[in-house]
């Protein structure tokens, strides 16, 4: 695996994020689009340990169920110290949330702080995804 020169942080593995902090509530009204928006979501990079800090965006039509908010932030929050990838973390919250709430449609956007001076953004969309196969 490769290491950054320089100082190295500890950080945990990705075994301590919390998947079945995720409850929902059951939803029986018309299909709607729901987005949820955080600017507070952090994880570490496990190339060089330093935090990476971003927006996460989550749009989704409801099957039978919608996530409750307050274990979504607990969720979110279980990543703090982990160790993961931009993508591989845009990858498992679309995953869990996918698992999770078995949506019509889902969208899951991340939007990480500018690092050596670049940006980054991944996006995970079940939309692109049927089309593309």
């Amino acid at each position: 695996m490769p290491v950054a020169e320089g100082k190295m942080f500890e950080f945990e593995s990705e075994e301590r994020i919390r998947a079945d902090f995720l409850e929902t509530i059951d939803y029986d009204g018309n299909p709607q689009e729901i987005t949820y928006e955080t600017g507070e979501f952090s994880a570490v990079c496990p190339f060089s340990g330093l935090p990476d800090i971003g927006t996460i965006v989550i749009v989704y039509i409801p099957g039978n169920k919608i996530v409750e908010l307050k274990s979504l932030k607990y969720y979110l929050i279980s990543f703090r110290n982990v160790g993961i990838y931009q993508e591989a973390a845009t990858n498992r919250i679309y995953n869990d949330l996918y698992v999770c709430l078995k949506p019509r449609q889902l969208m899951v956007k991340s939007i990480y702080n500018i690092r050596g001076g670049i940006a980054s953004t991944c996006v995970m969309d079940s939309e692109r995804m049927r089309n593309a196969g």
